[in-house]
């Protein structure tokens, strides 16, 4: 269960920063530079926040240090944020297509690889030691 919290906490937490950066970049920066570029100014400052949040969050909820268990949280993360970003797309009426064709363009591309490495984030973290053993788990 403290998997599941700590991968609904990141998810929720990344998904409300990205949906703000998301409606910044589509005001202000995709008409002055594009969306390829625009998504690809964004990247980096969501990387960063990720980083950051998967930290906290593995230090908030003690997620244990194997990588089994930073698997999981990360893949339950991006499941929950390519659920939400579907429901999105359907609800601004691209339908579920528009959300799967939108990885096909380059600035979608990008943005999946960034997804991609913000599940990988809290496997990554492994080698931070940020966490708990299992063995100074508090139970």
């Amino acid at each position: 269960m403290t998997i599941f919290r700590a991968a609904l906490t990141y998810y929720g937490i990344i998904f409300a920063c990205g949906t703000a950066l998301g409606i910044l970049r589509t005001m202000l920066l995709v008409p002055r530079l594009g969306s390829t570029a625009a998504t690809a100014l964004e990247i980096p400052v969501m990387l960063a926040l990720s980083w950051l949040v998967c930290g906290a969050i593995l230090r908030r909820f003690a997620v244990p240090m194997r990588i089994p268990a930073r698997i999981a949280m990360g893949a339950i993360a991006l499941a929950m944020l390519w659920l939400s970003e579907a429901l999105l797309a359907m609800a601004l009426g691209a339908g579920a297509s528009g959300f799967f064709i939108a990885f096909t363009t380059p600035a979608g591309a990008l943005g999946a690889l960034a997804q991609i490495a913000f599940a990988a984030f809290p496997a990554l973290r492994h080698r931070t030691g940020l966490g708990v053993r299992d063995d100074q788990r508090l139970h």
